[in-house]
């Protein structure tokens, strides 16, 4: 790619150069925006092959399939290659013309590629005759030495899957169980969902841990450690922790324990309740007499003043 760019102006080829990165960064994780990227790339340089390459794996991946189709194409007329021609074929499926992937598996082309484009022609041929319903002739083009070999390959892990849901679509799925083990030993790198579909098969359900609405219920059943009382004239008013745990957390060693006839009197403490108890009569008492001498006085108070009155008289 850099011997590409060089004929390009140094500014120009620095510009297409960081958002080639950008396209490779982003192709597996952010698709879209890679094809953004590349769709500025491809305006700034679309004589240089490599860009259109790069816009050509953009628009595949967004399943853009006819614009990738041509960038392939120009790609492919600008370097004479032919490692681009089993993902041609697959656009030709993906625009929905199986037939025309079937036809180019068996042109010359296919001979010019390596074991491991060999092997993604393979897959691209069988998924053109599942997409036709021919689904024994799908598992018969599979079948290969690449298939029955016992080295991993990069490719291996792919290979095994294709043949495993091609054998569950022809309706032999005792054998695509092993099949799908074999894949999901080889995959390594989580590139298929192999382990899944062997579980599925097995009758194994996974829980995903991640899963924030899972972790939320749990969250939820383990906050909540008290429940209302059923029953009763006060059930409203009470509450009832269900686990020993709660309830030792919620007491401490020191504090009562729950006894039925408990009269509301802590004991040890009753003396200081009756004593209490005094010490409010008393106040009372000590009050109510001194209330009785004020109203005395005032009576004695009005009886002067009367009399008063009666010697000016």
């Amino acid at each position: 790619m850099r011997q590409e760019l060089k004929s390009l102006p140094k500014t120009l080829a620095d510009d297409v150069a960081r958002n080639l990165v950008m396209v490779a960064r982003l192709l597996d994780s952010e698709p879209e925006e890679a094809y953004q990227f590349s769709r500025v790339a491809l305006r700034l340089a679309s004589r240089v092959a490599a860009v259109r390459e790069a816009a050509g794996f953009a628009s595949y991946m967004t399943q853009r399939y006819s614009e990738a189709l041509t960038e392939f194409r120009a790609a492919r007329r600008m370097t004479g290659r032919a490692d681009l021609w089993p993902v041609m074929a697959d656009c030709e499926r993906g625009l929905g013309r199986p037939e025309r992937a079937l036809a180019m598996a068996g042109e010359p082309e296919v001979k010019q590629l390596d074991k491991a484009g060999q092997v993604e022609m393979r897959l691209v041929a069988a998924g053109a005759r599942s997409d036709m319903e021919q689904f024994d002739a799908a598992v018969v083009t599979l079948q290969s030495p690449e298939l029955a070999s016992s080295a991993v390959h990069p490719w291996t892990a792919r290979l095994r899957y294709a043949y495993a849901e091609a054998l569950i679509a022809a309706g032999r799925a005792d054998e695509a169980r092993d099949w799908f083990a074999k894949a999901a030993e080889a995959d390594t790198d989580g590139s298929t969902n192999a382990s899944e579909r062997l579980a599925e098969i097995d009758g194994v359900e996974f829980t995903d841990a991640l899963d924030p609405e899972l972790a939320e219920d749990e969250t939820e059943s383990t906050d909540a450690p008290a429940k209302k009382r059923s029953g009763g004239d006060n059930a409203d008013d009470r509450v009832i922790f269900e686990d020993e745990e709660d309830v030792e957390e919620y007491y401490d060693e020191d504090d009562l324990e729950i006894d039925e006839d408990f009269d509301g009197v802590v004991p040890g403490r009753a003396q200081d309740t009756k004593a209490q108890d005094t010490k409010a009569e008393d106040t009372k008492a000590e009050e109510s007499k001194a209330e009785d001498t004020k109203a005395e006085e005032s009576k004695a108070e009005e009886a002067e003043a009367t009399k008063a009155d009666a010697d000016k008289g």
